[in-house]
Formats: C-alpha cells, structure tokens, sequence
C-alpha cells in the first residue's frame, strides 16, 4: 500500500510541476541575464543565456527569451541559423528576436514583429565552434549525423534545466542548411514521447542538393541574369526529352555552361541571397575568384570548377585550419566566412564587447563570436543530399505541422526547389496554389502563395530574399502566427 501511494505522490508532482503549480527544478538562474548592454530599457520579459553541457563534450551556447505573452502555456521554438557553420544569433538580433542590432555595433532596438510575441524562443548556437560554443577535444570536425545527435541532447538538456516547459508544444525552426539540421533532428525527437513535438517549419531551406541545382539554372534564366544563346546551349548539353541535369552532369560542355551561369550568379555583383537587395558594401572593381565558394558550399558541389577554387581556397586558410584535431596553429583562428553581400559588422562589434560578453556569461573557452565559423564549414562533412526520408516520416505520424516557407527572390535556396522538393512527397492536397493575405498599415496585402496539402503547407513570401524575417517582417510574423496556432494561411 505505501508503494501504491508513493507511486500517486510521485504522479502528483509530476502533473502539478508540468501545470506550473510548484516550482520543481528551477531554471539556472546563473544564467539569467540580468542588464543587457544597448537597450535604452531592460525588457520586461525574462531572457537567459549560457551554455547546455552535453555528455558527447560538446558545449552549445544558447540564448532563451521567454514569451511575452503567456510563458507557460505558449510553445517552446527552437531556432537554428544554417551555414553550415552560421550561428543563430544572427536570427535572434537580426531577424526575428526582440531586440534587433543597429549600424552602430553598440545599441539595440525592440522589434515590433518579434517572435517572443507569441513564443517562447531558444535560439542554440550549434554545432560546436560556432558563434560561442566550443568542445573540450577542441576538433573541428562533424557531420549531419552527429550534429543532429547533438541538438537533440541539447534540446533535452535544455528542458532539464528548465522543466516547467516540459510540458509545452515544441516546434523546431530554421532556415537555410538548417533545411538539412530541422528534419533529421525532428526525426529523433518524434521517438521521444516526453518532448511535446508538433511541427517543423523551415524557411528558404536546404532540401535537396540536386532540385536546388536544378532549379537555380532555371531561376536565374527567367530572371533575365542570362540569355537566350546561353539557355539554348544548356538546352542543347545539359537536356534530354524535356529532362535536364545541371546537377552532376557528365557531359564537359554542360558543366562549363552552368559555370557560366554560376559566374554570372556569384562573380557578376549579385546579392545571391536577395536578388533585388543592393549588395552590401558595393560591387567590387576586382571581383573575388573565391565568391564561388563563399555560398558555404552547398551549390553546385558536383562542378569540377566549384571543387578545384574550393580546393585552393582550402589551401589559402591558414595551416591547420582544416586538418582535424585542434593542433595546427590555424585551427581555433574563429576565421569569418561571410556570406557574399552581407554586412555582419555591426553584429560582430556588439557580441565581442566585453561587456556584452559578461552579460550573456560568455565562457573563456570560447573564441571571438563571427558570423560564419570557416573552422567549421570547411571541416563539415554532408552525409544527406535530401531529406525526403525524414520528411515522409513525420507526415507519416499524421500528427505534426509541416511548414516550407521561401523567400521568392532568394538565390542561395531557390522557391522553385524546395517546391519541387514538396510536390516530390506526393501528399494529399488539400488546398490549389492560391494567395494568402496579411494585413499591414496599407490594409490587406498579397504576401505570397501558399499550396496546402495534408499536414503540409508550402508558401512563398513575396519580394523576400533568403531571410525572410528580416526583409519581411510583419508577412514573416504573420506566417509564424499561424504556423504554431494551427490556423489556416
């Protein structure tokens, strides 16, 4: 009898913890941030910032703002920027936090469309070396496999410490090489019954290496960035009975057209991320050769050119840099590895105050935070070239929310392949390809089109480019509203 009743009382706790009505297990407020250097006023919801220490030895350096509506009951997001090797704080302070960076290094602005609106949001800084995470072994080198290990442990550790959002639905976000890091981690959080998963969204995603080739050739041709003589010849080489491959093609002449293409995308002064966005910093009189590499690697890696000037970009890092274990004096140099036409200046200057690096207690470990970690994009290894796998394995639970959402000027992942890659899935379609509408100062406007299917959903955003909260966002703000409220678009 004393067994049954301690077994109820344990029961007890569990459910009153999980409802919030005692405090079991309290968040680490050692890592509450307390005074946040370049707000005019501290906010009045509650953020924290520190690291989630995993058995692997990896130290993964998070940021968490609670919502600003109801804490308890709104879901739990975790956000991951892509790369890889780009760290997610660049979506906290530029795309969709609370406060957003100015030009001036130094102060911050409250966001009026921020995500903590409506959600409790953990922003993971991963995998290891990027931004201010680092490992004990100090290696460079992962993989898609590990890296999903890793944020699932992380997630887990994160609920550990703060198990009052146990309970909460979770949805896990990202954009970009997170296309790859979203679906295989969802995969390995669905087995687990006490994470409260109901969706993923990935925004401007990386889904598939060859529809995202494929797809780009045809973009940039209709988007007026080559013309007719250049598209016959690819025609001509690269097609067969109505069916191209730009990809991999083995075919000489081809793959120097498409490095013609991939010329005019990359070397010609376009903002490949949004193609009608100025390009940061002006066009350069001398172009650099290396922009054809600077995508972080995820286009065109079957290209002989693409492989031979990554090959002697590989050579120009310093010594070290790419060779494994962190004995080379290169390796741990926290190389930036900008993205072409983006400006991360202001960015870099806030998070290397010391200040702000006592106010997020920024361990001595860590290296000096940069955008885009070379260490680490040069010392990935891509083990999946799409994710159809793990899509189908969610949509096959019928029971999670699946968002694709794409900026439809973006040239780094491209809304023609991601919806390509979603009509691949042969799910059940629920709703045509129509407008969906937001409402703005203006009055209501066409944010883009959305094509409903079962327990998926791909939307593009009109006139965004491959960061869509920061190039729209009230359209972005609206589409996430509706994505963890299971309303219809």
């Amino acid at each position: 009898m004393r067994r049954v009743w301690a077994h109820c009382l344990v029961v007890l706790i569990y459910f009153l913890c999980a409802a919030g009505h005692l405090l079991c297990g309290a968040e680490p407020v050692e890592d509450e941030v307390k005074y946040l250097p370049g707000l005019n006023k501290q906010p009045s919801f509650r953020h924290f910032s520190g690291y989630l220490d995993l058995p692997t030895g990896k130290h993964l350096h998070y940021w968490f703002v609670e919502s600003q509506s109801q804490p308890s009951v709104d879901p739990l997001v975790l956000w991951l920027n892509g790369g890889p090797g780009c760290s997610s704080l660049d979506g906290l302070l530029t795309e969709h936090g609370p406060f957003l960076i100015q030009d001036d290094g130094a102060t911050l602005k409250y966001n009026d469309f921020s995500w903590n609106k409506i959600a409790n949001v953990l922003y993971l800084e991963s995998p290891a070396w990027v931004g201010f995470s680092y490992s004990d072994n100090k290696d460079y080198r992962t993989n898609d496999t590990e890296v999903s290990l890793n944020n699932y442990l992380a997630l887990k550790q994160f609920l550990k410490l703060f198990p009052k959002f146990q309970p909460n639905p979770v949805f896990l976000t990202g954009e970009s090489y997170a296309g790859i890091y979203i679906p295989t981690l969802a995969q390995r959080v669905m087995e687990d019954p006490t994470i409260n998963l109901q969706g993923i969204a990935v925004g401007n995603g990386m889904s598939s290496y060859e529809l995202n080739d494929n797809s780009l050739i045809y973009f940039a041709y209709y988007h007026g960035l080559f013309g007719s003589s250049l598209w016959a010849g690819l025609q001509a080489f690269c097609c067969d009975q109505g069916k191209c491959n730009f990809h991999n093609t083995k075919n000489r002449n081809c793959s120097e057209l498409v490095a013609e293409v991939m010329d005019i995308v990359y070397n010609s002064g376009l903002n490949m991320y949004n193609l009608y966005a100025p390009c940061a910093g002006g066009v350069k009189e001398k172009l650099d050769e290396h922009l054809v590499v600077r995508d972080l690697g995820n286009l065109f890696i079957h290209l002989p050119q693409t492989h031979l000037l990554r090959q002697k970009l590989l050579g120009l890092l310093p010594l070290g840099l790419h060779s494994g274990p962190g004995l080379g004096p290169g390796l741990g140099s926290g190389l930036r590895l900008d993205p072409p036409c983006t400006n991360s200046t202001a960015l870099t200057l806030y998070l290397n105050n010391v200040y702000v690096r006592q106010a997020l207690h920024i361990r001595e470990q860590a290296l000096p935070w940069v955008i885009c970690s070379a260490d680490v994009n040069f010392n990935y290894k891509r083990e999946y070239m799409d994710v159809k796998e793990q899509y189908l394995a969610l949509l096959s639970a019928l029971k999670y929310r699946v968002l694709v959402y794409n900026g439809d000027v973006d040239m780094a992942c491209n809304f023609m392949g991601d919806e390509w890659f979603v009509e691949s899935l042969n799910q059940p379609v629920q709703v045509l390809r129509r407008p969906w509408f937001y409402t703005t100062d203006n009055g209501k406007q066409v944010g883009g089109f959305v094509k409903e299917f079962e327990n998926l959903s791909f939307l593009t955003v009109k006139g965004s480019g491959h960061m869509v909260p920061t190039d729209k966002p009230a359209a972005a703000f609206a589409v996430f509203s509706r994505f963890i409220r299971k309303e219809p678009f």
